[in-house]
C-alpha cells in the first residue's frame, strides 16, 4: 500500500507544473479578497516568502515539496497582484464634473445603449491640475453629430459631464470600479455637443490609425451589418454593429466570434503556417534542409503578432497570442506543440503580466475551453494510437462536432454565471457557422489584407461577405426559435468558486484523486439551484429600489437608472424589461415592513413618515429624524449599493458593496490620496 501511495504521489507531482497556474491564480484571488488594501511592505514580504519557499523546495523531503511549491506560488500570486495594482495607480475623479474636456482619441466602441463611445488619454479638464486629472476618460456621444467618428490620434475637445467610475450595482456584483482602475480609466460620462478638432493626428503610423483605416476600407466594400461584422473580425472595431445583431449573436451563442481570441488567432496562425509550409516546400534547399516547418512557424508567429497589434491588443487577444506563441515556439524547438504544458505556460504568462484578468469571464472561458479541448483530444489520440486512420472528411466532421461540443460544455457554466444566460441551440449554430470561419472567412480575410497594396482586396472581401451573411442569418434564425435562451439567476460567489475548482481537479489530476473534484461540483450546483436573491436591493445613488414580491422583483421606477435595473433583473434570472418590473411598485413591502423610495427633492417633501420596521430610501440627503431604517444620499455615498434580507426570525441583515469590496485603491479616496500624494 505504501508503494502504491508513493506511486500515486509521484504521478501527481509530475503534474505540478500543469497545476501551477491554478495555485498562482488562487494567490491572486487571495489578494482581491482582502478586506483592506495590503501595505507595500506586505507585497514585498510576499515576494520574500516566495523566494524562501522556492529555496526550501530544493532541500525539502520529497513528500513535502508540493507544500513548498504551493506556498511559493500563492505568495507570488498575491504579491504580483499587489505590485500590479500599485504600479498602474492613476488619478480618479472624486466628484461630478461638468465643463471642458480635451484629450487624444485612443479608442472607439459602443455603449450598452448603442451610443458611440470615445476613449481619451492625455486629458485636460479645464483648470484642474495635471496631477489630479485622470489618465483616461471615456465619453458616450449623443446629439445630432453623435455618429461622426473622430480620427485616430486626433486631439479633440468638447463640453461633457464626467463622474467617477461607479461601484457594483449590488453587493457581490461586477465591480466596475476595479475594472476601470486596471484600465487607468479615471472618469466616465457623456457629451451632448459635438467633438471639435483641437489638433490633427501626429505624423507617423500607429496600429490604432491603421486599425480604423482598415475598418473603414472594409465597410466601404461590404455595406451594412455584413461590413460591420467583417470589420469586427479583422480589426476588433465593433462600433458599426447594431444592438439587434449583437443580441442575435449572443442568443445563438455565436458572440464569441466577435471577440478576437483563441478561435481567430488559431485559425489565422494555422492558415498562415499551412500556406507558408506548402509554399516553402517548393524551394529545394529549404525542403531538403528541414527548415520549412520552423520558418513557417516563424512566419505564422509574425502574422499573429501583427494581428495582435491591429486588433487593439485587448486582454482576450493577448491571451490568444500568448497561446499561439507558445504553440509555435514549441514547433520551432521541436517540442510537442499542443499539450497541457503549453496551456500552463500561457496561463502563467498572462497571470504574471495581468493578474487581474483571472476575475474576468474572458480569461476563465478561454482557458476552460482550451484545457477541455486539449484533455479530450489527447485522450482520443492515445486511444486511436496504432489504429487505421479515418478518412479526412470524417475527421473534419468529427473534429468540428467534438470541438464545438466540448468547448461549449466547458464554457457553459462560466458563461451562465457571468451573463445569466443559457443558449439552448448554441451547438447547432456553432456547428453550421464555425467551420465556415476556418475554411472561408479567415483565409479570405488574410488574402484581402495581402491584396490591399494592389487595390484588389475587394475581391476576397466580396466572397468573404457571403460567408458572413450566412453566419448572420444563422444567428438571426436560431435566436428567433421558441425557447432559444433561458435566463438563470447568478450563483453565490462560493458556489462559482467551488464549481471552477472542482472542474479543474477533474481535468488536471491524473490519479483517482480527480474524483474528489465531484464533491465541490455537486455542492456548487446545489447552492446554485437553491440560491435566494436579496429581498431588497438599493442602488448606490438611491434613485432605484427593487423589492422581491413572490418570485419576481418590482422596481421603484419604470424608466431611469436602466443599467442598474437591467443588472438586477439579469441576476434574478428575470427576462422582463424594466418597464414591466416597475409597473407594480405601489405598496411594495416585505412581510410587515413597508419600503419607501423617495426620489429627488419632490420625494423628500412627499415622505409622510414611517414605522420602526420600515425601510426608507432617499436619493437626496435626509435631515429628518425617522424611526425606520434610512438610506439617504449621504449614507449610500459611503457604503455603495445595498442588499437587505430578513431571516426566518424577522431579523434584518444589511450587506453593502463596501462590506464586500473592502477599502481598496479603486474605491477609497483616502487610500488613493495617500498613494498618489494628492
Amino acid at each position: 500500500m505504501g508503494h502504491r501511495l508513493l506511486d500515486q504521489l509521484s504521478a501527481q507531482m509530475a503534474q505540478g507544473f500543469i497545476c501551477s497556474p491554478v495555485v498562482l491564480a488562487l494567490g491572486v484571488l487571495l489578494y482581491f479578497q482582502m478586506p483592506v488594501e495590503p501595505a507595500f511592505r506586505e507585497v514585498l514580504g510576499g515576494f520574500a516568502l516566495a523566494l524562501l519557499a522556492g529555496a526550501g523546495l530544493l532541500r525539502a523531503p520529497y513528500v513535502l515539496r508540493p507544500i513548498f511549491w504551493c506556498i511559493a506560488l500563492l505568495a507570488l500570486g498575491f504579491s504580483v497582484a499587489g505590485w500590479r495594482t500599485q504600479s498602474i495607480a492613476a488619478p480618479v475623479l472624486d466628484w461630478r464634473y461638468y465643463g471642458p474636456v480635451e484629450g487624444r482619441v485612443i479608442g472607439l466602441d459602443r455603449s450598452g445603449s448603442g451610443a458611440l463611445r470615445v476613449t481619451l488619454d492625455q486629458v485636460t479638464l479645464g483648470r484642474r491640475g495635471a496631477a489630479r486629472t485622470p489618465e483616461r476618460v471615456r465619453l458616450s456621444l449623443f446629439g445630432s453629430d453623435a455618429e461622426a467618428r473622430p480620427r485616430a490620434g486626433a486631439r479633440v475637445m468638447t463640453t461633457a459631464h464626467l463622474s467617477p467610475p461607479s461601484g457594483p450595482a449590488e453587493p457581490h456584483g461586477f465591480d466596475f470600479q476595479r475594472h476601470a482602475w486596471f484600465g487607468q480609466l479615471g472618469g466616465v460620462g457623456y457629451a451632448r455637443v459635438p467633438l471639435l478638432l483641437a489638433t490633427p493626428p501626429e505624423a507617423g503610423v500607429n496600429f490604432f490609425s491603421i486599425r480604423l483605416a482598415l475598418s473603414e476600407r472594409v465597410q466601404r466594400h461590404l455595406s451594412g451589418q455584413t461590413g460591420a461584422f467583417a470589420a469586427a473580425l479583422m480589426t476588433g472595431d465593433r462600433s458599426g454593429l447594431s444592438q439587434e445583431t449583437l443580441q442575435n449573436l449572443r442568443h445563438s451563442n455565436l458572440a464569441h466570434l466577435l471577440a478576437i481570441s483563441g478561435l481567430h488567432m488559431g485559425l489565422l496562425a494555422g492558415f498562415v503556417f499551412g500556406a507558408l509550409r506548402i509554399g516553402l516546400s517548393f524551394i529545394p534547399a529549404l525542403a531538403v534542409g528541414g527548415a520549412v516547418k520552423k520558418l513557417a512557424a516563424l512566419g505564422a508567429l509574425a502574422a499573429a503578432a501583427g494581428y495582435l497589434g491591429l486588433s487593439g491588443g485587448s486582454v482576450a487577444t493577448e491571451r490568444a497570442f500568448v497561446m499561439a506563441a507558445v504553440t509555435l515556439g514549441a514547433v520551432m524547438l521541436e517540442r510537442r506543440a499542443i499539450s497541457l504544458r503549453s496551456v500552463a505556460v500561457a496561463a502563467l504568462i498572462i497571470l504574471l503580466r495581468r493578474p487581474e484578468a483571472v476575475t474576468g469571464p474572458g480569461f476563465q472561458m478561454s482557458f476552460a475551453a482550451t484545457t477541455a479541448l486539449v484533455v479530450i483530444f489527447t485522450t482520443l489520440s492515445a486511444r486511436n494510437m496504432g489504429r487505421k486512420p479515418s478518412s479526412p472528411v470524417f475527421n473534419l466532421v468529427f473534429g468540428t462536432v467534438v470541438s464545438s461540443g466540448v468547448a461549449g460544455l466547458a464554457t457553459l457554466p462560466i458563461a451562465a454565471a457571468h451573463f445569466n444566460l443559457i443558449s439552448h441551440y448554441g451547438l447547432i449554430a456553432n456547428l453550421v457557422s464555425v467551420p465556415l470561419m476556418g475554411v472561408m472567412v479567415i483565409p479570405l480575410a488574410v488574402l484581402a489584407v495581402c491584396l490591399i497594396p494592389l487595390g484588389l482586396d475587394w475581391i476576397p472581401l466580396k466572397i468573404m461577405g457571403l460567408g458572413l451573411d450566412w453566419i448572420l442569418s444563422v444567428a438571426g434564425e436560431v435566436s428567433g426559435w421558441p425557447g432559444a435562451v433561458s435566463k438563470i439567476p447568478a450563483p453565490p460567489d462560493w458556489a462559482f468558486f467551488a464549481l471552477c475548482l472542482g472542474l479543474l481537479i477533474v481535468a488536471l489530476m491524473v490519479t483517482r484523486v480527480r474524483f474528489i473534484g465531484l464533491a465541490p461540483i455537486a455542492a456548487a450546483l446545489l447552492g446554485w439551484v437553491t440560491v435566494e436573491r436579496p429581498d431588497v436591493l438599493i442602488s448606490d445613488t438611491g434613485t432605484l429600489v427593487g423589492v422581491m414580491q413572490g418570485t419576481q422583483r418590482v422596481l421603484s421606477k419604470e424608466k431611469g437608472a436602466g443599467f442598474v435595473a437591467g443588472v438586477w433583473l439579469e441576476n434574478d434570472g428575470d427576462a422582463r424589461a424594466q418597464s414591466q418590473a416597475g409597473a407594480d411598485w405601489q405598496g411594495a413591502q416585505i412581510g410587515q415592513a413597508r419600503i419607501f423610495a423617495a426620489s429627488g427633492k419632490r420625494g423628500l417633501t412627499e415622505f409622510s413618515g414611517c414605522s420602526a420596521k420600515d425601510i426608507a430610501v432617499f436619493s437626496e440627503i435626509y435631515e429628518g429624524d425617522a424611526p425606520c431604517t434610512v438610506f439617504d444620499q449621504k449614507r449610500l455615498r459611503n457604503v455603495g449599493s445595498v442588499a437587505l434580507r430578513w431571516d426566518a426570525s424577522g431579523a434584518l441583515k444589511i450587506t453593502t458593496a463596501r462590506d464586500v469590496a473592502g477599502r481598496r485603491y479603486w474605491n477609497d479616496k483616502a487610500l488613493r490620496k495617500a498613494r498618489l500624494g494628492h
